[in-house]
């Protein structure tokens, strides 16, 4: 991966500038601790006014500092310059662009893919248990059943078969009794319908005469 970082910088010489006969750049960059340093020399002539034989030199040193993040790795780093141009502002004014190009540059991997894994995992396991809690709530436990019918009189000549509901969400009474098509008054007498809650299990009768 290669990135250009740009440097601008004005520069003021003693004379007025007619003409840049010459202009040359060059650079000591090096990195150091992770910091891209170093100066860049920027030399040449130009002439005072348009009729003048005679050039005068200038000479500017331009310090550079640029601090590369963690999240690159450098041992492979390439540092140049990409491209650099000039423009006379006013009369002593030398306006200086730079591009400093950094190559081979390799960006490293946050770790995060095994954490988000873990963390699916997690979720799945989650739901797994939650599916499970789910399924015990719908599970008639055959303990629970007969012990629903401990107190139950059968000497009578009246008898009955049985269905156990389980209480679901958005079950009400009225629901329930419109289900199975029996009265308030006979589910009443198999259970506590006072205060009924998801997972609850109701006797549900379906009485017959003996003949």
């Amino acid at each position: 991966m290669k990135k250009t970082v740009p440097l601008k910088k004005e520069l003021k010489l003693k004379n007025n500038i007619a003409e840049i006969v010459s202009i040359a750049l060059d650079h000591e960059l090096k990195l150091d601790d992770r910091i891209i340093k170093g100066n860049i020399t920027i030399s040449g002539s130009y002439k005072i006014n348009d009729t003048s034989i005679n050039t005068e030199d200038f000479k500017f040193d331009i310090p550079v500092n640029i601090e590369m993040s963690d999240r690159y790795n450098l041992d492979n780093l390439i540092i140049d310059i990409d491209d650099f141009y000039y423009e006379i502002v006013n009369n002593n004014l030398l306006s200086i662009s730079i591009e400093i190009g950094l190559d081979k540059i390799e960006e490293i991997l946050p770790p995060f893919k095994y954490e988000e894994e873990k963390v699916e995992a997690v979720a799945k396991e989650e739901k797994k248990e939650e599916t499970k809690k789910l399924d015990d709530m719908s599970r008639i436990d055959t303990e629970d059943v007969k012990n629903l019918f401990d107190n139950f009189d059968d000497s009578s000549e009246t008898y009955a078969t049985y269905r156990v509901c389980i209480v679901k969400e958005n079950d009400t009474i009225e629901s329930i009794i419109l289900k199975y098509n029996i009265t308030k008054e006979v589910l009443e007498q198999y259970n506590d319908i006072s205060d009924i809650k998801i997972g609850d299990k109701l006797i549900i009768p379906s009485l017959y005469e003996t003949n």
